[in-house]
């Protein structure tokens, strides 16, 4: 099963409101650990919906997105951060909309790998437990060698 159309128009606007409850432990994993943030978001998503992406397809949609970043985005944010206090709010806020506006091009390049990948719809026999619903969340931290248990509001965000 491939992302169908429906689920690409929903899928950010569902994840920023994801975002917006979890912001503070988004960022902490981000800053800590070197997470993305829109694929956590979406592995949070996709477990919710009962999609099922498989872990080779985890780890290309990280090494992909760790190739961008690496290249734009994380300088950028640097950048950002060390600036704040040297400039104006309107400014600072200029950055950040600048970062954002990165963001959004990554999320876009995400839903277009997606668009290649196989996705498998979970059972609902496979998503009664807890491990099962956060199959994708589990996958996606264990890339960081992070346990999905350790943070029991992400597991329950994706039920």
């Amino acid at each position: 099963m491939t992302l169908s159309c429906p689920i690409n128009l929903n899928l950010w606007r569902d994840c920023d409101a994801l975002y917006m409850e979890h912001q503070t432990l988004c960022l902490q994993l981000q800053d800590d650990h070197q997470l993305n943030v829109n694929l956590l978001l979406l592995a949070l998503w996709l477990d919710k919906h009962h999609y099922l992406l498989p872990n080779p397809q985890w780890r290309q949609l990280q090494q992909d997105t760790r190739c961008w970043e690496e290249k734009l985005l994380l300088p950028y944010r640097q950048l950002r951060r060390q600036s704040k206090a040297c400039l104006e709010t309107d400014e600072y806020r200029q950055m950040l909309d600048l970062e954002l506006m990165l963001e959004r091009k990554s999320q876009a390049m995400i839903l277009t790998a997606l668009e290649l990948m196989p996705l498998e719809g979970q059972t609902s026999t496979s998503t009664s437990t807890n491990l099962s619903s956060n199959h994708n969340l589990s996958h996606y931290l264990a890339l960081f060698n992070l346990d999905s248990r350790n943070y029991p509001s992400l597991q329950s965000a994706s039920q």
